[in-house]
């Protein structure tokens, strides 16, 4: 399985970057996809994560900043981030929970983006 983040890189306080992470491989199918950052020193955090059928949860210091969706045909999701704040500075990780052909259930971490938010 593959995991291909995109989509980061220096951001203004106030401004949007939108990240991708396609999937690919032997999936057959896939559960959710979710987006987690690490920042230098602090603990890792949930950003966004959707399930198959469309349902969302946000950790609280994005909700109403970012959104996340996805295009099941590509096996892709994406990180819509607006009004971006300097405490975004993280390395944004992109996991997917899915079965392969046989059925057996992984959850497969990408290899992180680096996004930056300064003036």
């Amino acid at each position: 399985v593959q995991l291909v983040e995109s989509g980061g890189g220096l951001g203004q306080p106030g401004g949007s970057l939108r990240l991708s992470c396609a999937a690919s491989g032997s999936i057959f199918s896939i559960y959710a996809m979710t987006w987690y950052r690490l920042a230098p020193g602090k603990q890792r955090e949930l950003v966004a994560h959707i399930t198959t059928d469309g349902s969302t949860n946000y950790g609280d210091s994005v909700k109403g900043r970012f959104t996340i969706s996805r295009d099941n045909a590509k096996n892709t999701v994406y990180l819509q981030m607006n009004s971006l704040k300097p405490e975004d500075t993280a390395v944004y990780y992109c996991t997917v929970t899915y079965s392969d052909y046989n059925l057996k259930r992984y959850n497969y971490w990408g290899q992180g983006t680096q996004v930056t938010v300064s003036s």
